[in-house]
């Protein structure tokens, strides 16, 4: 059975840091890209950043520097440093393994910015 638990989310106030992990069992993050995902209340979904298969990473632009994501495939797991959070930051942040035929899921992990 392939899981993705995602844990490191809570409460912090804007200017302060959390670290996410996501741990895979089932799967091995080396045979996927590898990702986080975002979704605000009221929003869409959203790519926050990716591990390509190729081990290249991709942010998207809002990130604009202050996160960096990481992974130890020893460990498999997968890990988002998030600094300078803002306010807008806050939502569920979900990891995903996809590998163009199957593509799975955490359950998420809230993070919350107050400003």
């Amino acid at each position: 059975q392939v899981q993705l638990v995602e844990s490191g989310g809570g409460l912090v106030q804007a200017g302060g840091s959390l670290r996410l992990s996501c741990a895979a069992s089932g799967i091995a993050f080396t045979q996927y890209a590898s990702a986080w995902y975002r979704q605000a209340p009221g929003k869409q979904r959203e790519l926050v950043a990716i591990i390509r298969r190729g081990g290249s990473i991709e942010y998207a632009g809002f990130v604009k520097g202050r996160f960096t994501v990481s992974r130890d495939d020893a460990k498999n797991t997968m890990y988002l440093q998030m600094d300078s959070l803002k306010p807008d930051d806050t939502g569920v942040y979900v990891c995903n393994a996809d590998n163009f035929f199957r593509n799975y899921w955490g359950q998420g992990t809230q993070v919350t910015v107050s400003s």
